[in-house]
């Protein structure tokens, strides 16, 4: 609370004038992030508006990094959470999974959204930090032509290209509600 009342211009007390601990602090700053996430709507296909509830959480979580992890822990569990959690379930069952595939489905889900984004997140960090000389030498330690695939897909991270049109979250999501589809069908 000291270094972010330093960083506010503040004395870390009068911060204690708005909340009451770190942990309100965080709890108001996942709320805003909450609201960034949009339910999936009532009406029309329920695979688009999963998807499109999907793609604002994800693209939330990318907004603000930090957050993605405090949603994994208890302090992820604001009532905005319990609103997408029961609208995501509720569209589930809409759709016509049973409430034992509904649990299942939910939870492969979120653990793709939430798992993805956390892997993004740490992809594009280690990527910022991993630059220049660090870079270099990285690149000069591994065998390349013993790992043809992968030099094929570093070359893809290197170049442009339609792959860099298409989102791989998006890719996943796509699988994912094609598979869940078929299983309805």
């Amino acid at each position: 609370m000291r270094r972010l009342g330093e960083e506010l211009g503040f004395e870390a007390m009068s911060l204690y004038r708005h909340v009451a601990n770190k942990d309100d602090l965080l709890d108001g700053m996942i709320d805003l992030v909450l609201t960034e996430w949009r339910l999936p709507a009532g009406d029309g296909a329920w695979a688009e508006a999963v998807k499109e509830s999907a793609q604002s959480v994800h693209e939330a979580l990318r907004r603000h990094p930090w957050a993605a992890r405090l949603m994994t822990t208890g302090a992820g569990f604001r009532p905005a959470r319990m609103r997408y959690m029961n609208s995501l379930l509720e569209a589930l069952r809409r759709a016509g999974f049973d409430p034992d595939s509904t649990y299942h489905v939910y939870h492969v889900l979120d653990g793709y959204i939430l798992g993805f984004s956390l892997w993004e997140i740490a992809y594009s960090t280690m990527a910022g930090e991993i630059e220049g000389p660090r870079a270099v030498k990285l690149m000069e330690s591994i065998p390349w032509d013993e790992y043809t695939h992968l030099a094929q897909h570093r070359d893809q991270h290197m170049s442009q290209g339609a792959h860099r049109e298409v989102s791989a979250f998006e890719v996943g999501l796509d699988l994912i509600l094609d598979g869940l589809q078929k299983q309805l069908a």
